[in-house]
């Protein structure tokens, strides 16, 4: 007996859920090491090493300081994951009923690929806002401290424009 049937709404919610849980949670588990990451990008000179990052940043702003970007990392690759996860069912289910049953079954590598690349495109668009909101707390000294100083500021500089620069080198990754 199963939970709920396949391709219902409960099937996409679950299925969605399990995105949240698994994106969001394991990307924001990891958000001192992307921190240090990032500012090594940003910053070689002062960030040499991952230990060396730490310490730095450790020895600047407190332990506290290895969490800054956590909020849009928690949310952004939250929706990244509900994206990815559910409507990486819902497209596979949408193409296979394309295609006919025999040929999503010959096919179904392609059909996979197809659905997984439809999903990553609609969930790198629900990622790139939170994730530019992160870049520029974790790398711009004095930007913000926060998400919800992060946000209007950066609309009020240059527009929607801001949260979306990115997406083209997600949709590349």
């Amino acid at each position: 007996e199963y939970s709920c049937e396949y391709g219902s709404l409960k099937f996409y919610a679950l299925c969605g859920v399990g995105g949240v849980l698994s994106c969001g949670l394991t990307h924001t588990g990891v958000v001192p090491l992307d921190l240090v990451k990032c500012r090594m990008q940003v910053d070689p000179q002062k960030y040499k090493s991952i230990f060396n990052g730490f310490s730095v940043t450790i020895n600047e702003d407190g332990v506290r300081g290895l969490a800054k970007g956590w909020a849009p990392t928690f949310i952004g690759y939250s929706m990244q994951g509900l994206c990815k996860f559910g409507f990486y069912e819902v497209f596979k289910i949408l193409y296979g009923n394309i295609m006919g049953e025999e040929n999503a079954y010959l096919w179904r590598t392609s059909l996979y690929l197809a659905a997984s690349a439809s999903a990553e495109f609609f969930a790198d668009i629900a990622l790139a806002p939170m994730e530019a909101a992160k870049v520029r707390i974790q790398t711009q000294p004095g930007y913000a401290n926060t998400l919800r100083q992060a946000l209007p500021k950066m609309f009020a500089e240059e527009g929607i424009w801001a949260f979306y620069k990115g997406v083209a080198p997600l949709w590349m990754r």
